[in-house]
């Protein structure tokens, strides 16, 4: 009851307004693409608070869309057989990693955001493929990486991405392994920024009323998808997050 109090007590209706549209636009663009709800968000985000704020507004947003992403894909055992080790990789890195999230300098975490993000758009703009090999020691240390990348900025998408474009794997495999490795970090996530004390009871409880939005902004970005070019959409977004994702840089270094 105290946390709800102190919520309410803070409760800033133009910074409400703020977040609400940051959330529908992001929620949106993951509707419309499938993947960027993180990237989307923390572009703008870091706007209007601090990383180690906003990171935890989306831990359930990023539960929710990416258990539905996992339950609608097909042979589901066969993909955790083949990532396990990806995915091991990425719980116990981001584990570790975000317990310690407050003890980063803002600097380093908002640097690391603008990376990822960056990262984010030009895989997806340029298609960037690296020569990438099936043995487990790659699936161990893109998970690593991954996971390293997401308990600093909670977007661990770009490593992931980039290693499932390496393979040539299929449209359907891709959007189930993506599935699969993005929820196998969102847990681990929780637990590190619990024990790191940013996952609070008033964090949870702004995340639970930015998963409402955010489901609402999903489905209208699936309808979108039916009626706007995806080819335009989809590069103007990129596009700006790349120049985002520089910004964000540019403002960590200087």
């Amino acid at each position: 009851m105290s946390q709800i109090i102190d919520l309410t007590y803070n409760f800033d209706p133009l910074q409400t307004l703020i977040l609400i549209g940051i959330f529908l636009f992001a929620a949106i663009v993951k509707g419309f693409l499938g993947i960027g709800l993180p990237a989307a968000s923390m572009a703008f985000l870091t706007l209007v608070m601090s990383p180690t704020e906003a990171i935890p507004l989306l831990w359930l947003s990023i539960l929710a869309t990416n258990s539905l992403q996992f339950a609608q894909a097909p042979n589901k055992l066969d993909i955790a057989r083949e990532y396990w080790l990806f995915a091991l990789a990425i719980m116990v890195s981001i584990f570790v990693t975000s317990m310690f999230i407050t003890a980063y300098p803002t600097a380093l975490l908002t640097v690391a955001i603008g990376i990822a993000m960056m990262l984010f758009s030009l895989n997806l703009l340029l298609g960037v493929k690296l020569n990438i090999g099936p043995g487990r020691g790659w699936h161990l240390g893109f998970g690593v990486l991954s996971g390293v990348l997401g308990g600093i900025s909670s977007i661990w998408s770009p490593t992931v991405a980039m290693y499932l474009v390496a393979r040539d794997v299929s449209k359907e495999r891709f959007i189930g392994a993506t599935g699969f490795l993005f929820l196998a970090g969102v847990l681990p996530l929780g637990a590190g920024q619990l024990v790191a004390g940013i996952l609070t009871g008033p964090a949870l409880i702004k995340s639970s009323l930015a998963l409402i939005v955010v489901l609402i902004g999903f489905r209208i970005g699936e309808l979108l998808r039916q009626r706007v070019s995806q080819k335009l959409f989809r590069k103007a977004v990129l596009i700006a997050f790349f120049f985002m994702g520089l910004r964000l840089i540019i403002n960590g270094i200087t």
